[in-house]
């Protein structure tokens, strides 16, 4: 089944997303306005105002994407969003102004674009405070309560309570514990204890649906109660399937293998196959072409710096397990792992050269890989691949680590975008959750969106693994 898009952005973050294009296309309306009056408002209110501001649309909210003003973090305060808020429309004024130069035939009017930002800023600050208080207040929220209180219910609560963006609110959790103790930030959650009355409950609290989240079910679930609020309209929802749409990964330790053969996924048709193999060989030629000149410059400034080869080139594991020879630029000393044998990269690896540190942060180091993706060796969109020493390990140690091998390893991934760095066993074991939720749901539609968060990440400058 492929996934949707609402599947990637809630609801509400979609309603954000698309009430601010219309406020960018207001403030260039009202910039208009300001500057010619409302009588040029309508002789431009034609096909061609409407592309022409389509595209400043666009790009502000490229650069806002791209800038992560998208995503609602932790730790985020006023300043930091202030300045990413003007460094966004920094550089989509630069872009705009490219553009220009280039399609002049784009340009609305002289001033328009500097008036509407001005006109922008005000629409943008109030829309967010707006939006912030929505997230606050649990605005548009579903209602939800957990059946269990156990482990896999506290990971369930604790995505929810810590990721403002998620658009579900515990109102309950039902336990049969006579003696349990809430995790911290659970406070104001009701406890109901028992699952006698369930629907009764249910109504009363005005829940819609139901999460199953029950660490031991046998002798234990509630058939009868969660058959009748199910026939009354209650949506009962699997906690470990709930746990994978929130997060974007599976459980692997909770899954077991009919789960797997009966889950609805990991579906890979001949035309799906084809459409892949198509966009992989295009997006690995086209770019191979337009990037050669950096490719070569990279090539001489990792001459100039340090003994050795230009390019690494190691075995690695692909699909089926078949082997095959990955080519990277070099981004460490050489020889390198003459003396510790193999050994897992690190965040800050004393082994990395100076080019090799900028390289790895920009991604560069992964371009020559695109020959690779061109052999079919690769994919652009897979689990990155790994090498046989650590294959044979983390085979013996993580369940369904062979499962990674169905598709071809890729240059970036959903585990590269959402988990970043890995250095352990423990963090293989975590890419692995992400890796196998790609398998069992990749389509041409999340190939795009990693691809580009992709993009979003090399332009922060967070790097990869």
């Amino acid at each position: 089944m492929s996934i949707k898009l609402l599947e990637y952005i809630s609801l509400r973050k979609l309603l954000f997303i698309i009430g601010e294009a219309i406020l960018i296309y207001l403030s260039v309306i009202i910039a208009i306005h300001l500057l010619w009056g409302t009588e040029y408002v309508y002789l431009f209110s034609s096909w061609k105002l409407f592309v022409k501001t389509c595209v400043i649309v666009l790009i502000i909210q490229s650069s806002l994407y791209l800038h992560d003003l998208y995503e609602i973090k932790k730790g985020d305060d006023l300043m930091s969003i202030i300045r990413r808020v003007g460094r966004s429309m920094g550089i989509a004024c630069i872009c705009l102004a490219f553009l220009y130069y280039l399609l002049p035939a784009l340009i609305i009017g002289r001033g328009v674009v500097i008036v509407s930002l001005f006109v922008l800023a005000v629409l943008i600050a109030s829309w967010r405070l707006l939006y912030a208080y929505s997230l606050r207040k649990k605005i548009m929220s579903e209602r939800i309560m957990l059946l269990g209180l156990g482990k896999l219910s506290t990971d369930i609560a604790k995505e929810i309570v810590e990721r403002k963006e998620l658009v579900y609110s515990i109102v309950a959790i039902a336990t049969q514990k006579e003696h349990y103790h809430l995790p911290k930030g659970f406070e104001g959650i009701a406890v109901k204890k028992g699952f006698d009355d369930l629907y009764a409950f249910v109504q009363k609290e005005n829940i819609t649906s139901i999460i199953v989240a029950m660490d031991e079910r046998r002798g234990a679930f509630p058939f009868d109660s969660l058959l009748e609020c199910k026939t009354n309209g209650i949506d009962i929802q699997d906690g470990v399937n709930f746990y994978e749409t929130i997060t974007g990964k599976l459980i692997v330790e909770r899954i077991n293998p009919s789960w797997l053969i009966f889950s609805d996924g990991f579906k890979a048709s001949f035309t799906r196959r084809i459409v892949k193999r198509a966009l992989d060989f295009s997006c690995a030629l086209i770019g191979l072409i337009m990037l050669m000149p950096l490719l070569v410059l990279t090539a001489i400034l990792i001459k100039l710096e340090s003994k050795g080869p230009v390019f690494f080139v190691q075995e690695r594991v692909g699909r089926w397990e078949k082997p095959f020879m990955l080519y990277k630029f070099r981004s460490m000393r050489k020889d390198a792992e003459k003396q510790s044998g193999p050994v897992w990269a690190e965040a800050e690896d004393p082994r990395i050269t100076r080019i090799g540190k900028i390289i790895r942060k920009t991604r560069i180091d992964e371009l020559p890989q695109l020959w690779n993706v061109l052999k079919g060796e690769m994919s652009i969109v897979g689990p990155r691949p790994e090498r046989r020493f650590f294959v044979e390990q983390l085979k013996k140690k993580i369940p369904y680590y062979t499962q990674r091998f169905v598709v071809k390893p890729g240059l970036t991934g959903w585990a590269q975008i959402l988990f970043m760095y890995g250095s352990s066993e423990e963090d293989a074991a975590e890419k692995l959750r992400h890796e196998l939720y790609y398998i069992k749901n990749m389509s041409t539609i999340m190939d795009l969106v990693i691809m580009f968060g992709t993009l979003k990440i090399v332009i922060l400058g967070r790097g990869a693994q």
